[in-house]
């Protein structure tokens, strides 16, 4: 599995990428049982809504969008990350921008395996499954 990031004229590079690494490819081969490439792309508020807006006719701001560009049962995809909307969710929800941020992660590769969040019974049903992540990695990093 090839798990790459790219930054887009952000300010920001992510710490310990090799500890996240492995934790992405334990919840795809958890959640997905498959293999294939993922890209992730850290951006801004603005690239993030224009990417919304064109490809999901949303005109708002949001903290991440997933493509899943499925080829034959073997994963590819990309996971645009609004680093602007992860920094304000983490103050809002005071909660560490480290934790905000993996969560963003953990969401964006969990729609890549077939997770969605239209109903309030899916929303939780991610939600749980975003925290037993994000414990299996505080257990990795310890």
């Amino acid at each position: 599995m090839k798990i790459h990031i790219f930054y887009d004229n952000v300010n920001f590079r992510v710490k310990n990428w090799r500890k996240i690494k492995k934790l992405i490819e334990k919840v795809i081969t958890k959640e997905c049982s498959c293999s294939g490439d993922l890209n992730f792309i850290i951006t801004t508020d603005d690239v993030l809504k224009e990417i919304n807006i064109e490809f999901l006719k949303h005109n708002y701001y949001t903290d991440v969008i997933s493509f899943n560009y499925d080829y034959n049962n073997s994963l590819l995809g990309e996971i645009y990350i609004s680093i602007d909307t992860v920094k304000r969710n983490a103050k809002n929800y005071k909660i560490s921008y480290r934790n905000e941020f993996l969560r963003v992660i953990i969401h964006g590769v969990l729609h890549i395996c077939g997770y969605d969040d239209k109903t309030d019974y899916e929303r939780k049903k991610m939600s749980i499954r975003e925290d037993y992540w994000l414990m299996i990695y505080r257990k990795l990093i310890e």
